[in-house]
C-alpha cells in the first residue's frame, strides 16, 4: 500500500492505493478518518489522481478514469457502484437510491454505506441530498458537500433538479 498528501480547496487530502486500486481519498478532519496504516507515503505514485482531482476542481473534468478499489461489503459495493451512476450536475436522494437497489425502505441502510464511502469526490457520495432536496450528512463536513455540488451545479438553462 502507498499513500500521499495532495492539497486541494477542501484541505489537503490523503490518498490511498494498493495493487488494484484507489482505496482511499480523506479530507483532514474526514469523520470516522483514514486509517493508520497506508503504508510508505509516495506522493510520485499519484501524479494520475492530482491531475485528474486538478481538472475536476477547475471545472474540466466531470467524470474520473481511475483504477477504484474500495474495501466494503457486498451491500457497501452496490451503493459505491450506484453513487457514480449519478451524473455530474445531479443529485439523487437517500430513498431513490434505495429504490433503484430494490430495497425502497432501505434509505438508511443506504445513508449508512454513503456514509462508509472510502473514496470521496471519486465515489460521489456528495451528490446524495435528503428526500426534500436539502443537504444532509457529509463525512467531510457540508460546507465540503455544498462546494462540491456548487462545483458541478448545471448551467441554469441545463438545470433539472437542484440542490
Amino acid at each position: 500500500m502507498r499513500h500521499a498528501l495532495l492539497p486541494s480547496p477542501l484541505g489537503e487530502l490523503t490518498l490511498a492505493r494498493d495493487e488494484r486500486g484507489l482505496v482511499g481519498l480523506w479530507y483532514p478532519d474526514h469523520r470516522g478518518g483514514a486509517p493508520a496504516d497506508l503504508g510508505v507515503r509516495d506522493d510520485a505514485a499519484f501524479g494520475d489522481v492530482a491531475a485528474q482531482l486538478g481538472e475536476y476542481f477547475a471545472g474540466e473534468r466531470t467524470a474520473f478514469d481511475l483504477p477504484l478499489a474500495p474495501r466494503g461489503d457486498a451491500f457497501d459495493q452496490r451503493v459505491w457502484a450506484a453513487l457514480r451512476a449519478i451524473p455530474h450536475g445531479a443529485v439523487r436522494s437517500y430513498g431513490e437510491l434505495a429504490r433503484d437497489l430494490g430495497g425502497p425502505g432501505h434509505a438508511q441502510a443506504v445513508g449508512a454505506a454513503n456514509g462508509r464511502n472510502p473514496l470521496s469526490v471519486l465515489v460521489p457520495c456528495h451528490r446524495v441530498v435528503g428526500a426534500d432536496g436539502t443537504l444532509t450528512g457529509y463525512a467531510g463536513g457540508l460546507w465540503r458537500k455544498r462546494f462540491l455540488l456548487s462545483l458541478e451545479e448545471p448551467a441554469p438553462e441545463a438545470a433539472g433538479r437542484l440542490f
